[in-house]
């Protein structure tokens, strides 16, 4: 008999720098069960980045209407931009079973929390120190030193919600890290809540 599951969406928020996109990108290309949710937002592309692949970038008006459609899970504003988790792909993926991981600030994290409960898997991922947050923002070729200021300044607001995530994780090592991050998975693919054909499975056992 087949048990059937639902899937999670696994949420990774982490102060500007210290590794969450890095951390998603690297759970996909190790795991063919998990997708990426792609969030829209309203900034332009940096360099290498592709539309559709890394966000959809969309103007304020656009963003502005999916808003009033009620087309997000979650949205934000984060340095002057917007961002949003679009609500469709995320909904089908988990009821058909199929696990999704995304990167969000903590302001999203805390509307999901609120929108979805029961499918949300947070993870709040810390750097080693600020010293290493401060060189790895400077390591960016497209972050100025002006952007790398204001985001260094705007970090310790962000570190300050670490309690409210499900789990933490200290980027020492981003090998480390992402082994970490696949443990968290794997244990919540095993949670009893999300195998919605766990009862009749067991019934069949005990019937012999």
């Amino acid at each position: 008999m087949r048990i059937h599951r639902r899937g999670f969406l696994l949420v990774l928020s982490s102060p500007s720098g210290a590794g969450k996109t890095t951390i998603a990108r690297r759970l996909i290309a190790a795991d063919p069960g998990l997708t990426l949710s792609v969030s829209v937002t309203t900034r332009p592309p940096r360099q290498g980045e592709i539309d559709g692949r890394d966000y959809f970038f969309i103007d304020r008006e656009r963003f502005d209407e999916m808003m009033a459609r009620d087309e997000f899970l979650e949205h934000a504003i984060v340095f002057g931009n917007n961002y949003g988790t679009p609500r469709g792909p995320i909904e089908e993926a988990l009821a058909g079973g199929r696990d999704i991981v995304g990167d969000v600030d903590w302001q999203g994290a805390q509307q999901l929390v609120k929108r979805m409960p029961n499918d949300l898997v947070s993870v709040f991922v810390l750097p080693p120190s600020r010293e290493a947050l401060a060189v790895r923002l400077r390591s960016r070729a497209q972050h100025s030193p002006t952007v790398v200021a204001a985001r260094m300044a705007k970090s310790p607001e962000e570190m300050s919600h670490w309690s409210e995530y499900d789990y933490v994780i200290i980027d020492n090592d981003i090998d480390e890290t992402v082994a970490k991050a696949r443990a968290i998975l794997i244990a919540e693919r095993c949670r009893r809540t999300r195998k919605t054909g766990l009862a009749d499975f067991v019934r069949g056992l005990r019937a012999g």
